[in-house]
């Protein structure tokens, strides 16, 4: 479980691969952004899709998935924040237009592998942050709620409104939503299929900071740069235990979620970053952690 070094152009390594390996239009989907200066370590995934409003179509998943496999591997990704680069839309869910044209086992296929996906960014082990700057209905809010945090913009529309489509919310929603909020609540969201603002999420739990929208429209991702920004000094190998002690124990019985804490605790005594924060506690400087 120990993390491992790597080189610091991982951006332009991406650029590189999907240059051979995907069409310009794929690879201009989904942005990779890794941040320099003092916001060196967050990676920013920017989603670029403005014409179908983010939505997910099988080139997207795809793209997604393949920089999802990069970044989970990299050491200089200590949190990443995910923003659309539309404004006023997070993501619209999932790509009716190419819907329509599926066959009974290619739209199961493909809700699959959307389910595998948001899986995957739930399962990175670095925080992921939300920035929801527009709306975020049906699979855009599932893929807000795999993230760790979630920040809105007040105006912002965000909703499982998939039961109005006759369906039910496929890629994790019916899952996730009952353990953020309560089961209770979550069943009214979906069967009504009630679309909410920022402030109304904020009330109820479903995100974590709401704030006034700006003249950028850009304001959710604001404030998910500034607690990514709370988050570097920290020592990156305690973040990630931490991180993986609270969503494996949250799926147990607490005695075995002690035994998880134990399991991930022990990973990081041995670690540099944790003398190094010993030695800097003395020496009353500030630690700098490598992740080893």
């Amino acid at each position: 479980m120990y993390l491992t070094n790597r080189t610091a152009r991982f951006t332009r390594q991406i650029a590189r691969n999907f240059a051979v390996e995907a069409s310009p239009e794929r690879v201009n989907e989904v942005l990779v952004e890794r941040l320099e200066g003092a916001q060196k370590g967050i990676t920013v995934l920017g989603l670029n899709r403005p014409a179908a409003k983010n939505s997910f179509n099988r080139g997207l998943v795809d793209t997604f998935r393949e920089i999802l496999d990069e970044i989970k591997k990299d050491n200089g990704s200590r949190v990443v924040v995910l923003r659309s680069l539309t404004p006023g839309i997070f993501c619209a869910g999932a790509d009716l237009k190419e819907r329509k044209g599926m066959s009974t086992e290619e739209t199961s296929e493909f809700v699959s592998k959307l389910r595998n996906l948001l899986i995957s960014i739930e399962q990175l082990p670095m925080p992921v942050i939300a920035a929801l700057d527009g709306a975020a209905l049906g699979g855009g809010l599932e893929m807000a709620l795999a993230c760790d945090i979630r920040t809105a913009a007040s105006n912002a529309k965000m909703g499982l409104v998939e039961t109005r489509l006759a369906i039910i919310p496929g890629a994790g929603g019916t899952q996730r939503l009952p353990r953020i909020l309560s089961p209770s609540l979550a069943k009214e969201l979906i069967f009504t299929a009630r679309v909410l603002n920022g402030n109304e999420a904020k009330q109820l739990g479903l995100v974590n900071h709401v704030v006034n929208q700006n003249e950028k429209k850009d304001a959710a991702y604001q404030q998910a740069l500034k607690l990514a920004e709370e988050i570097l000094p920290n020592g990156p190998v305690g973040v990630r235990m931490a991180k993986l002690a609270i969503d494996k124990g949250m799926q147990v019985d607490l005695n075995t979620g002690y035994s998880i804490e134990e399991v991930c605790y022990a990973q990081v005594i041995p670690t540099k970053d944790r003398l190094e924060g010993l030695a800097a506690f003395a020496e009353k400087r500030k630690p700098v952690y490598k992740g080893e």
